[in-house]
């Protein structure tokens, strides 16, 4: 098994980064892996923590129809060139935590999707540079509000709302090529997305050069590096999870704003 990276709160209350060990053990470290964080000697027991986002990204940067399946479905064309946009930390959400339909959308939409994890400062990267750059994977969930992504033209709002960024549970340092991204919703056997991760357009080391051109990528930015098709509406009630194989599984149950207390 590989070796997973988290970051979680101890029932004491502080918030530590650590390895989780097969038992589900947490051996502390000072601080994050990639930022020169070691080994504490602390170990928390199974049971005694909970889950929290796997790193505090500076900026979260998705990358929109790199699935060609998922571009045919929008009905928009292939891009020529990775297109990006933001979402914001806010909108970061640890695993099991509750998705929110927010009042304003009649339409949110799970997107499935892995998640590259920078490990050391990248500016106008190579791709043998943007290769060194990234220190994991994770996976994440790029929920959008799809009636105001084509209501408004462009995405900030579709997908910034609080809760629109699932991650977790963990980081990985590497990925199989051909790992298998799958989504389910309530439990069901068939997955409504599925997909290899080598079908993307653009590769992560692609994505992390080209990204790196335009703006400074940073310790604990996360790169969301795009969905396949089938995505679809969630419910209140909804239970969400997206599995990538040689990670894990991230689950979500979904409410409504209101009831997010």
């Amino acid at each position: 098994m590989a070796e997973r990276w988290v970051r979680v709160q101890a029932d004491h209350g502080e918030t530590v980064y650590g390895r989780l060990e097969p038992n589900q053990a947490v051996q502390v470290w000072s601080g994050a892996p990639w930022q020169g964080g070691t080994p504490t000697g602390q170990v928390l027991p199974p049971e005694s923590y909970r889950y929290e986002v796997p790193c505090q990204p500076q900026k979260i940067v998705g990358v929109g129809r790199n699935y060609p399946e998922h571009a045919a479905e929008l009905g928009e064309p292939l891009p020529s060139a990775p297109l990006l946009f933001l979402k914001p930390p806010s909108a970061l959400l640890p695993a099991d935590g509750a998705i929110a339909l927010p009042p304003q959308s009649q339409q949110v939409e799970y997107e499935g999707e892995l998640a590259i994890v920078i490990g050391e400062p990248c500016q106008g990267g190579t791709l043998a540079e943007a290769r060194a750059a990234i220190w994991g994977y994770t996976i994440a969930n790029d929920v959008t509000a799809r009636d105001l992504q084509r209501q408004d033209g462009q995405w900030t709002r579709a997908k910034g709302f609080d809760t629109f960024c699932p991650l977790g549970p963990w980081i990985v340092r590497e990925v199989s090529p051909t790992a298998r991204l799958q989504t389910f919703l309530n439990g069901g056997g068939q997955p409504v997305q599925s997909a290899t991760v080598d079908t993307a357009c653009f590769a992560p080391e692609i994505l992390v050069a080209f990204i790196s051109q335009g703006m400074t990528l940073q310790p604990g930015d996360v790169i969301l590096t795009g969905t396949p098709a089938g995505t679809g509406p969630l419910q209140p009630g909804d239970r969400v999870q997206v599995e990538i194989e040689g990670i894990g599984k991230l689950h979500n149950r979904v409410v409504r704003a209101s009831a997010r207390c």
